[in-house]
């Protein structure tokens, strides 16, 4: 199914003012005497009418199979509602075989259902044989550059095409060309690194954390992209690694690397939506070295009142190796009292390797306040509250 992100116009609180027409440099806002109105024929998503809007009237986008015309838009008194029924998984195909594999590797140790207060996920909208087709708009290096470590911020513009994601979903590239033996390169999943309504807001676009590694297909065509470059998507992927959206819910992240992706999202849509939520945002985040640390300045000016942050380096000149299970065990009082609360969310992201010392630590701290860790490990993945995504 082939979906169509179309601007429109508020009715219920647009002033008439004109801004918007006057500002629009390819005349795609017109009006009559009722309302003012984005001919979706015209618009190029150049976003110039956004800003000047006095309202917000201006920012407003609806996921269409068709797109409204302006005739109906004029007689509109509010805008439509969002058509999800027309999006679900049976009207999508079903995830490939090569999908299918990644995701399970990701998945091997936990696979729990989606929490209660998530959003309903769209998966699978765009497969290998129809990819979307997004412009890169942003690749910056986010480690510093005298490490050996290369981690890349990209940032994907999907035009006209809808490409909708929650936070906690992945999505696949395509690398170009084939195999020595005439096939084409493997997918690689990465998770989506920022919230649902784009690296910027209310912009039909995503970023992605990516790591540079020595010999792989996938990540050095990204890393290597530059702006205005092109690349095939597909998906989303992914509906169970979801961010709850209740604000009690308290959501303790626990990654490595590029793992942060994830959380960058989940972290960005709190502060977005919902900061001032009565639930903790509890960070804990490890690298070899504070320039190794993917975000590591943005990360540093996050308020307390936001997100409590543990960042964890193995590799300080005249310090012991310390690891995220090590931290987290400092942290015994604080995730033991989380641990306690049925509002608490975990999800653990990075590499598989961390998967055992984090447990142990959980397992530790649980006891240290009565509670069965077996048994509360449980509940939380039967819950939806307990999430492992790890390569």
């Amino acid at each position: 199914m082939s979906l169509l992100r179309q601007h429109l116009i508020d009715p219920e609180i647009c002033i008439r003012c004109n801004t918007c027409e006057e500002t629009c440099p390819i005349d795609a806002v017109t009006h009559n005497e009722d309302n003012y109105v984005v001919d979706a024929d015209k618009c190029n998503y150049c976003m110039d009418c956004i800003a000047p809007c006095p309202t917000g009237a201006i920012d407003n986008w609806r996921l269409v199979n068709e797109p409204f015309t302006t005739e109906q838009q004029f007689e509109w008194n509010e805008l439509p509602e969002e058509n999800t029924e027309a999006l679900s998984d049976s009207d999508t195909p079903a995830d490939d075989d090569e999908v299918r594999e990644l995701l399970a590797q990701a998945h091997a140790g936990v696979r729990a259902r989606a929490p209660d207060s998530a959003g309903k996920p769209l998966l699978n909208m765009f497969t290998r044989s129809a990819p979307a087709r997004a412009r890169v708009v942003g690749n910056y290096r986010i480690t510093a550059a005298d490490t050996e470590s290369d981690i890349r911020h990209i940032v994907l513009d999907f035009g006209a095409t809808a490409f909708p994601v929650l936070e906690g979903q992945s999505v696949g590239i395509l690398p170009p060309g084939q195999t020595s033996t005439g096939k084409p390169h493997k997918m690689r999943l990465y998770s989506v690194a920022s919230p649902r309504d784009g690296e910027r807001p209310n912009h039909n676009n995503l970023s992605l954390t990516v790591k540079r590694v020595d010999g792989g297909i996938a990540s050095n065509f990204i890393c290597d992209l530059s702006k205005g470059d092109e690349v095939d998507v597909v998906g989303p992927f992914g509906d169970s690694f979801l961010m709850p959206e209740h604000p009690d819910a308290n959501i303790i992240m626990i990654c490595t690397g590029t793992g942060s992706a994830p959380f960058r999202a989940m972290t960005e849509r709190r502060r977005r939506k919902q900061p001032d939520a009565n639930g903790r945002l509890v960070l804990f985040f490890g690298a070899r070295t504070p320039n190794e640390l993917p975000y590591f300045g943005p990360l540093s000016k996050l308020p307390d009142s936001l997100i409590h942050k543990e960042l964890v380096f193995s590799r300080l000149p005249d310090a012991g190796k310390e690891y995220v299970q090590h931290r987290m065990k400092a942290r015994g009082n604080l995730l033991g009292k989380l641990l306690g609360n049925n509002h608490t969310h975990i999800y653990i992201c990075g590499l598989k390797g961390m998967e055992q010392g984090v447990e142990e630590s959980l397992h530790m701290i649980a006891e240290k306040h009565g509670l069965d860790w077996p048994m509360l490990r449980d509940d939380m993945v039967r819950l939806g509250r307990y999430h492992v995504e790890t390569y």
